[in-house]
């Protein structure tokens, strides 16, 4: 066997097991390009140079990896809880009452064993509000 099929072939099983253990689908697709170069250095009856191998690796590297982009890429999936590492639009919409009354437009609100900063109108300690909005650490509210 001849050195160059030898070294496609060891160089697709070394990104298919890189593959393997970080998944990703990025090395999967250039492993796909070496199997290719692999079969068309192996079936050719004609030696191919080393340096249109390795052109044609990059180039159908190139190809997989926007035909991964294309048709695989925009599949991913929807989060059943889109809002779950943005803890402020969690919030949006729930009643919960103050902790601290707003006095000039700051106050303060329980949240399971969370303190949060509420902005909003004047209202007294104990009223029910409704959050509406956020950013970082502080909730927009108004009277609920």
């Amino acid at each position: 066997m001849r050195w160059d099929v030898f070294a496609w072939a060891a160089f697709a099983l070394i990104l298919f097991a890189a593959e393997a253990i970080a998944p990703g689908a990025f090395m999967l697709w250039l492993g796909f390009a070496a199997v290719a170069v692999f079969l068309a250095v192996l079936l050719l009856p004609l030696e191919v140079p080393l340096l249109a191998q390795v052109a044609a690796f990059i180039a159908l590297s190139f190809v997989s990896i926007q035909v991964y982009r294309k048709w695989f890429g925009s599949r991913e999936r929807q989060s059943d809880q889109p809002a779950l590492n943005r803890r402020t639009a969690a919030l949006i919409g729930r009643v919960v009452l103050l902790d601290r009354a707003i006095v000039d437009g700051r106050g303060r609100v329980q949240i399971a064993d969370a303190y949060w900063e509420v902005t909003g109108p004047e209202l007294p300690e104990g009223a029910r509000v409704r959050i509406i909005g956020g950013d970082a650490m502080t909730l927009q509210v108004e009277a609920g």
